[in-house]
Parts: structure tokens; C-alpha cells; sequence
């Protein structure tokens, strides 16, 4: 049989050379600390996982456009954060936003010889699915429109993975009209909208591409997805949604009631819950700002620098200022002599090199004993 994803032009998956680090890192003798991989590891909150079992008696089949319940709750939480309404037909929930972001170049007719642009640092699966369609994709840098070569799907994300880059208002009208101009669909992946650190975003919210102000009550064109995952701890029950043009969401839809991709009744349930209340995400919010406020100062006593663009989001991205040359990996392996387990900029795009994206979902004692040895080395060096 053919070798699949050679077929498809898929990359080697990126993780697996992150394995003798990994090795390396787990040889301390004080255990490993993996701050690689930004899967949430605090519970899940009671009354989530309450709903979840409210609905566990579900003998029938979900459907793929999910429950009244759901989308009115997608709807209520998009107009809390100043969205325009699409109304019922522009929301779904989707099965986590990996799995958006990986086939919506596929739903939204992709093919061979289409052009995907993707962020120039980015999350590797904007580049697997326009490949997973046929199309070509093409790194750019998403605050620039007037450089981008005609396409015909356009992925934004903010704030950014692996960077924390937060794209402004003007930034997103800028990306709107470039896309309303050459005919694109302007897809925006904004699931780590709850997390910001720094102002204007801490009190102003990060912006979203839906919201009035940036598309001006028009959500033609747009899509935009929101995870779960990070804002209330449900990275394993996938859920997820997507939202926005009707016209874009109807055929999305239809693509996957052929293909069976449904989000599990309970699931639908406990989103719904989870999207009304405000309070565990303010919680987990906090939770997150005091291990991100420990790391980076012990970041800075080992003579590190974070990017002060990185305002908001999972994780930090750091370089060496006194490295001679950019060298993700030879800061991945100053890591891992530490016993921290980091992930290379590289993963990430070219634009990438020369940086380490270090994750903030880690227990409090792991992120706790990070800092301790990165402090106690800049104290010995």
C-alpha cells in the first residue's frame, strides 16, 4: 500500500524529534517537567462533568448541527463577548477545533492548485489540512494583507499559537477587506480568547474577527472557531464550535452529515453548560497567570528574554539574547539538562527559529519546580 501521508505531502510529525530530549529530560533525578505539550491538566469542573452525566443516557444518534440547547448557548456566549448574530444557522458545535482546523480547507472545497495561507509561526495543522485537501499552502505574515499572493482560504489566529500574538481591531479589518477583495474565506481559530495577560486585552477582551466593530454587522466571508479545551479544562471531551457566514456554515454542514461528524449528545449538554458560566474560566484564568508570572521571572534570571508581543494565550515563546545565531534546539537542550521539556520554535514555521515555546499547563508543583531549577542554574552559572 502507498505510504499515505507521503502521498499527501504531509510533514514527518514534529513531536517525534522532540523524543531525545524528552529522554533527557526525564533522567533528571528530580523527574521531568513537560512544558511542552499545552494539554490542560487541572479538573474538569464539577458541574460540567454534572451535565455530561445528566445526558449520558443518549441511546440516539447526536445530530451533526447540534441541539437547540448548544447553539442558542454559542449564541449567548458569542453576543457576551460582542459578536455580530449570526443566527441559528451560522453556529455548530465540531468534535475539538483540531479536527476544524484540519478538514475545513476539505468542507469549504479546497482543491489541487488553491492557495491556503496560513501564519508564518503557526500551529502546524493550518499547513496539514490545506495539504490534506490538495491545496497549497503559504506562509505569510498575518498583519501584513497588502504582501499576500491571491488565495482562496485565509487562516488567522489570535491570539496566536505558539507566540501569544494578539492581531488588533485595525489588523482585523485590514485581513477583512484584503480577503471581501480577492474572494477569500477569511477563517479565524480564536480559542485562546479567554486567556489575555497584558493591556488593552486584560480589560477590552481580545478581538475577534466577529466582532460589530471589525466586520461591521456583516459576517459574510468570516468563520471563526473556539475550543473548550483551554478555557474549562474539557481537552477530552472535544468540544468545540464553529461560527459565523450561514452561507459558509450550510455546506460545511451538509459535508458532515455525509461523513458522520457529530459531536456525542452528552458533550453537546455539557458545553452548553459550561459556555453560560463565566466563573470557572475566570478561575482557570487565574490559575494560569500566577504559573505564567513564576516562570517568567525565573525566565529572566537565566538570562532568557519572552517576546513582549506575547501577551495572552498558553504559553511563553523565549529566545536567547546572547545566542550568536537562532538555535531552537540548543535551548531545547538547555532545557532538558534541567529536566524541563520544551518545544523548538521550528515546529512552528521558519519564523520560528531561534525560540522555544514553553507551555503553562503543568501542575502547580511542576511549574513550581521549573522556575526553582532554572533559578538555582542562573544562580550557579
Amino acid at each position: 500500500m502507498a505510504d499515505l501521508p507521503r502521498t499527501l505531502g504531509l510533514p514527518d510529525f514534529p513531536w517525534d524529534l522532540l523524543v531525545p530530549a524528552k529522554r533527557l529530560a526525564s533522567s533528571h533525578e528530580g523527574g521531568i517537567c513537560d512544558l511542552s505539550v499545552g494539554t490542560p491538566v487541572d479538573p474538569t469542573p464539577e458541574f460540567i462533568r454534572a451535565a455530561l452525566a445528566e445526558a449520558s443516557d443518549a441511546p440516539g444518534y447526536p445530530t451533526v448541527i447540534g441541539t437547540e440547547e448548544v447553539r442558542r448557548a454559542i449564541l449567548r456566549w458569542s453576543a457576551s463577548r460582542g459578536m455580530v448574530d449570526v443566527g441559528m444557522d451560522g453556529v455548530i458545535p465540531t468534535i475539538g477545533s483540531k479536527e476544524a482546523v484540519a478538514w475545513l480547507p476539505t468542507l469549504l472545497g479546497v482543491r489541487p492548485g488553491d492557495t491556503v495561507l496560513v501564519p508564518e509561526v503557526a500551529y502546524p495543522t493550518y499547513d496539514v489540512g490545506a495539504r490534506l485537501a490538495g491545496g497549497t499552502p503559504v506562509p505569510v505574515d498575518p498583519t501584513r494583507p497588502e504582501t499576500w499572493p491571491d488565495a482562496t482560504l485565509v487562516w488567522l489566529n489570535s491570539p496566536g499559537n505558539p507566540d501569544g500574538h494578539v492581531l488588533t481591531r485595525g489588523q482585523l479589518r485590514a485581513a477583512l477587506a484584503w480577503a471581501r477583495e480577492h474572494g477569500a474565506v477569511l477563517a479565524s481559530d480564536e480559542c485562546y480568547a479567554a486567556l489575555p495577560w497584558e493591556a488593552p486585552f486584560v480589560d477590552e477582551g481580545v478581538p475577534s474577527l466577529l466582532d460589530e466593530d471589525v466586520c461591521e454587522g456583516d459576517p459574510r466571508d468570516i468563520l471563526v472557531l473556539y475550543s473548550l479545551s483551554k478555557q474549562s479544562n474539557m481537552a477530552g471531551y472535544r468540544a468545540a464550535l464553529l461560527l459565523g457566514d450561514p452561507d459558509l456554515v450550510r455546506p460545511v454542514v451538509q459535508v458532515r452529515k455525509h461523513s458522520g461528524m457529530m459531536v456525542p449528545a452528552p458533550v453537546q449538554h455539557a458545553m452548553a453548560a459550561a459556555l453560560v458560566d463565566t466563573e470557572h474560566v475566570d478561575a482557570q484564568r487565574r490559575r494560569y497567570r500566577r504559573r505564567r508570572e513564576l516562570l517568567l521571572a525565573a525566565i529572566a534570571a537565566a538570562g532568557l528574554e519572552q517576546d513582549p508581543q506575547s501577551v495572552a494565550g498558553l504559553y511563553l515563546w523565549v529566545r536567547d539574547p546572547a545566542a550568536t545565531a537562532p538555535d531552537s534546539w540548543a535551548l531545547v537542550d538547555r532545557f532538558a539538562r534541567l529536566g524541563i521539556l520544551v518545544a523548538p520554535g521550528d515546529f512552528y514555521g521558519e519564523a520560528g527559529r531561534g525560540r522555544v515555546r514553553i507551555a503553562l499547563t503543568a501542575t502547580d508543583e511542576r511549574i513550581g519546580t521549573a522556575a526553582e531549577r532554572l533559578s538555582l542554574a542562573a544562580r550557579e552559572s
